[in-house]
C-alpha cells in the first residue's frame, strides 16, 4: 500500500490531497486547499510549507507528486508560482519524501484522457475517479489529480518490472509520438487476448 501527496502548489491557493493506492485501487483519505494570508511574499510562503508539513505529519504519505511549472505569458506570475512550489517541495524534502514532478498537460491527460481538459472536467473526472460525495474546489482537484497521476506512472512501472510491457509507454510522456505508446498498449491488449 502507497500513500501518495498530491500538490498543486500556488501563492494565493495551494491544493493538496492524499491518496491511498492498494493493487489497483485508489482512496481519497483527505484533501483540501490552504489559503495563505495576504501580506510579505516571505510570511505567505512559510504558511505553505508549514501546512503542508503538518498535513505530511497527519496523514504519512510515502510519496509525493507536483504539478511543474510552465511558463506564463506574465513572468512575475510565473515567477511566484515557482516560489509557492519550492515551498511545497521544500516541506516534502524536508520530511523524506521523493517527489514526481508532472506538468499540467501530463496530469490532464491521466485524468480525462485528454491534456487541454478544462478545470471543471478535472474536477468532474477526479469526482468520477476517487467516487467523491462533492465536487472538490478547483485546487484540491488538481492536487488529487496529480496524485492520481502519479498513481498511474507507478502501476506502469510495476507493470513494466513484471515484464508485462515495454518502456514504449513512456515516449509520450518524454516529448516523442504518442503513437510508440500505442503501439505497446495495443501489443499488449492482444497478447493478454491470445492467453
Amino acid at each position: 500500500m502507497v500513500r501518495i501527496l498530491g500538490i498543486d502548489p500556488g501563492l494565493n491557493h495551494t491544493g493538496w490531497g492524499v491518496l491511498e493506492v492498494e493493487g489497483g485501487r485508489c482512496r481519497r483519505v483527505a484533501s483540501g486547499v490552504i489559503d495563505p494570508p495576504k501580506g510579505e511574499v516571505s510570511a505567505r510562503l512559510g504558511h505553505i510549507a508549514r501546512e503542508l508539513a503538518r498535513v505530511i505529519a497527519e496523514h504519512a504519505p510515502t510519496a509525493a507528486a507536483c504539478e511543474r511549472v510552465f511558463v506564463n505569458v506574465n513572468p512575475q506570475s510565473t515567477l511566484l508560482l515557482g516560489e509557492a512550489r519550492g515551498a511545497a517541495l521544500c516541506a516534502a524534502d524536508l520530511a523524506g519524501l521523493a517527489v514526481e514532478e508532472f506538468t499540467p498537460s501530463e496530469i490532464k491527460q491521466s485524468v480525462t484522457g485528454s491534456g487541454r481538459a478544462d478545470k471543471e472536467m478535472v474536477q468532474t473526472m477526479v469526482v468520477r475517479l476517487l467516487g467523491l460525495d462533492q465536487t472538490p474546489r478547483t485546487d484540491e482537484a488538481d492536487a488529487l489529480a496529480c496524485a492520481l497521476c502519479a498513481a498511474s506512472m507507478m502501476k506502469l512501472r510495476a507493470l513494466e518490472k513484471s515484464g508485462g510491457t515495454a518502456r514504449t509507454y513512456a515516449t509520450a510522456r518524454r516529448g516523442a509520438s504518442g503513437r510508440g505508446a500505442r503501439a505497446a498498449w495495443t501489443r499488449l491488449v492482444d497478447k493478454k487476448g491470445e492467453n
